[in-house]
């Protein structure tokens, strides 16, 4: 089994950010690779589309409003694994900040431990600095 995890940082509150990442639904709220997400079985799934139209589809496995965190399993993706749980998370550090931790743990299937950590590595990187733009842009308006 191979993972990788990221964290970011922010200086806003916590309940800030989990008011923008925190429902199942709002990838395409702040990460721009997920141009749209439709959630069925009472929100439980989540059909998401990249931008080249490839489908995703992901289960919600935990929900914890409270911590601030869910964890989610790929049911279909265009990636290289298989058994793949994530939790996205976001800790109150202080009362103007806080740190979004995203990680993942999955069985490679095509591709080596490395390739796979270095995929989702760059996955949830890419995803927190895309959540940082899209905050500083809406604390502008």
């Amino acid at each position: 089994m191979a993972e990788a995890s990221s964290s970011i940082d922010i200086a806003l509150s916590a309940d800030q950010v989990w008011q923008l990442i925190g429902g199942f639904g709002s990838l395409p709220d702040w990460l721009p690779y997920i141009p749209k997400s439709e959630l069925s079985e009472g929100g439980r799934v989540r059909h998401l589309a990249n931008p080249s139209g490839e489908a995703i589809v992901e289960r919600l496995i935990a929900f914890d409003n409270a911590a601030r965190s869910y964890s989610y399993a790929i049911l279909r993706a265009p990636f290289p694994v298989k058994d793949y749980l994530s939790t996205l998370k976001v800790v109150d550090t202080g009362a103007r900040s806080c740190r979004v931790e995203w990680s993942g743990r999955f069985t490679p299937t095509t591709v080596s431990d490395q390739e796979a950590s270095k995929l989702f590595q760059g996955i949830y990187d890419d995803g927190l600095k895309a959540l940082v733009a899209e905050l500083a842009k809406q604390n502008k308006q």
